[in-house]
């Protein structure tokens, strides 16, 4: 059985209204309440591969905001998003190497 390697990303919603946050590639929209936060986290694709980079290779990540959202693009496996103590809100566990470390 090998390691799932995985990167998390805090995100915070500093502001007064609620911020929207869409998690691609999956087009996931999910809500950050004013003065909340979120980790993101997503898995390594099974088998050691590099993560596949959106703009540029081997980044786990890549963030793009406006005023009254965020996208996330996750290049992984899967996702879940969770709090700062890893309590699940919500995951995208289809074909994920940390549900079945096997794949």
């Amino acid at each position: 059985m090998g390691v799932v390697r995985a990167a998390r990303l805090v995100v915070h919603n500093d502001g007064e209204e609620p911020l929207d946050l869409t998690v691609e590639p999956w087009a996931d929209i999910h809500e950050i309440p004013p003065k909340g936060m979120c980790v993101v986290v997503t898995h390594a694709p099974a088998g050691g591969r590099d993560w596949s980079g959106t703009s540029y290779e081997d980044e786990p990540f890549e963030v793009e905001h406006r005023p009254d959202s965020v996208t996330v693009w996750a290049n992984g496996h899967c996702f879940h998003i969770c709090d700062r103590e890893g309590n699940e809100y919500y995951s995208n566990v289809s074909g994920c190497p940390a549900a079945n470390p096997a794949t």
